[in-house]
């Protein structure tokens, strides 16, 4: 039967009352930072390398106490913070809502909380916000595991503030937590007089709150790395909780470890506690040290601010924002020039590389929602509103147009020549695509099964002669054959990334799909195989379309 982690009661009474050590001279400590005020006050210490300049940022860790999920407190964890400051890292060590007064999710919504206290503040401390991780034991084990299962759970954001930030961390080490907690009684000393009061009722009366507040219950393969470590002696959480929460993470494809320490109990000491900290502090050193890769991006927000938006990914360091009126579409050009539509003045612009506007084009236009240079230097424009979609000459001429009834009064969305010629235009009332010839006839077209039930916002023909095109309700990114067979599926019904509509997209090089999920406010990049590789949170912005500057 498997087991919960806590700690003597008593012990954590004592720990609680001893002294904060002193730390190292060669340490900066930052005491008592408020980061929410949502049912108490609550507070973190950040504690970083001394003599760093503005502009350092490093990779921060979040460290969060044990104690029953009743008691502890977040000095305990100063030690741990100076080593990590001294090795290069940003740690912050933080406290929580404590049961019986404050029960589940509230101590999981704090620490989430604060992983965005942290990304908000991240120049002020130096932390770089794309390189978080966390690390907790027992109790914070289990509370370290929620982050790094549960970064797109809404309901366990809570009502703290900075939520226009991501609570997602990079990594998480767990030092002996639990991780099933409906398995948690039988071989634990202290878990019958501890979880009731975290839970709010005891495992037969309160079943599905167990469920729900169990790591092992939110594993998907959207889950960040994870270490577990544990020892074979541990009385208070069975170590068999880091095999099985290991097992279903290395399943569902997540970069999982486990170590194991024979004889150890719980809270480690000597040796076993220097074997644990260098295996965690290793495994930082992988995950957290090498910083990312970066791409230029531009987005078209359609959101209250309305502006192109020229920013890297996965980052999201913003490098320049231009007005385009919560228009739709936007394209990088060689030069660093931008071509994008602007709704409400009816026009499609091109901005040089100093954002400096150097062509339009408007005439006759009255709602474009799609532009695109082509390989010839003229420019296709998708006018929704109209219904037709035609491709005009730098000296502003029309030398080709089709026009449909089907498409006017905004039936239409985006619109797109592929590299063979056809015209790619998407009539999304109806979820069909179609491919239009220099002579205007449809050569080609693909229905969605569930027609008008469902939105079809653009279409992009590959080099392997299959279309990709993405859908609303839920939110889904086909590809199609030529024969209409639907070849992959990211998102839909597929319970590993669920989308509420997809909007834009464009293929990275080797072979990755930066998609938008318009309504859930995120960008993701998915690998060919729809693995979810990274994920960035918008906050207000609400992506209708993206490109990627080469």
């Amino acid at each position: 039967m498997r087991t919960v982690t806590l700690l003597l009661a008593a012990a954590l009474s004592a720990a609680s009352q001893t002294p904060a050590p002193p730390l190292p001279d060669d340490v900066v400590h930052d005491r008592g930072l408020e980061y929410s005020n949502v049912g108490a006050r609550l507070a973190l210490d950040v504690v970083r390398p001394k003599g760093l300049g503005a502009s350092d940022r490093l990779p921060a860790v979040l460290l969060v106490h044990g104690g029953g999920f009743r008691a502890g407190n977040r000095e305990s964890y100063l030690p741990v913070a100076a080593r990590l400051a001294r090795r290069g890292y940003v740690a912050a060590t933080a406290s929580y809502r404590l049961a019986p007064r404050h029960q589940f999710p509230a101590a999981v919504e704090d620490v989430k909380a604060a992983v965005r206290f942290l990304r908000a503040n991240a120049a002020k401390y130096n932390i770089d916000p794309d390189r978080i991780g966390a690390m907790g034991g027992s109790a914070g084990g289990h509370l370290v595991l929620m982050l790094a299962l549960t970064a797109d759970v809404a309901e366990f954001e809570g009502t703290g503030p900075n939520r226009e930030h991501s609570s997602r961390v990079a990594c998480a080490v767990n030092y002996y937590g639990p991780t099933d907690l409906t398995q948690s009684y039988q071989k634990s000393v202290d878990a019958g007089a501890v979880l009731p009061l975290f839970l709010g009722g005891d495992l037969n009366h309160n079943r599905k709150v167990h469920q729900m507040a169990s790591p092992l219950h939110w594993v998907t393969p959207r889950a960040a790395p994870v270490l577990s470590i544990h020892g074979t002696e541990d009385n208070y959480v069975a170590w068999e909780h880091a095999v099985w929460i290991t097992d279903r993470l290395v399943a569902a494809g997540v970069a999982a470890e486990i170590e194991v320490l024979g004889g150890a109990g719980h809270g480690f000491r000597g040796a076993d506690a220097e074997r644990a900290e260098a295996r965690a502090f290793g495994f930082f050193d992988r995950h957290l040290k090498s910083k990312p890769a970066t791409r230029r991006i531009l987005v078209a927000d359609h959101g209250p601010k309305g502006e192109i938006v020229a920013m890297d990914w996965p980052t999201g360091a913003v490098h320049w924002t231009y007005p385009n009126g919560r228009g739709h579409d936007v394209q990088s050009l060689p030069g660093g020039h931008t071509l994008l539509t602007i709704g409400p003045q009816k026009k499609v612009v091109e901005l040089d590389g100093r954002q400096q506007p150097v062509w339009e084009y408007s005439e006759g236009l009255e709602h474009p929602l799609a532009a695109q240079r082509l390989p010839n230097g003229n420019t296709l424009i998708g006018d929704a509103r109209a219904g037709r979609v035609i491709e005009v000459t730098p000296d502003k001429k029309v030398v080709w147009k089709y026009e449909s009834a089907d498409l006017a009064n905004m039936r239409m969305r985006n619109a797109h020549r592929t590299a063979a010629g056809g015209t790619l235009i998407a009539e999304e009332a109806v979820s069909r695509l179609i491919e239009v010839d220099a002579a205007g006839r449809i050569v080609w077209s693909w229905q969605a099964p569930e027609k008008d039930a469902r939105r079809l916002y653009m279409g992009r023909r590959l080099a392997n002669g299959n279309t990709v095109m993405s859908l609303s309700d839920p939110g889904e990114i086909v590809e199609v054959a030529p024969d209409g067979k639907v070849v992959r599926s990211i998102g839909g019904r597929n319970l590993d990334i669920q989308m509420g509509w997809t909007s834009g997209f464009v293929e990275l090089p080797g072979g990755n799909l930066l998609i938008s999920d318009y309504t859930g406010r995120r960008l993701l990049e998915v690998d060919p195989k729809g693995k979810l590789v990274n994920e960035l949170r918008l906050g207000p912005r609400t992506v209708a379309s993206l490109n990627f500057v080469p």
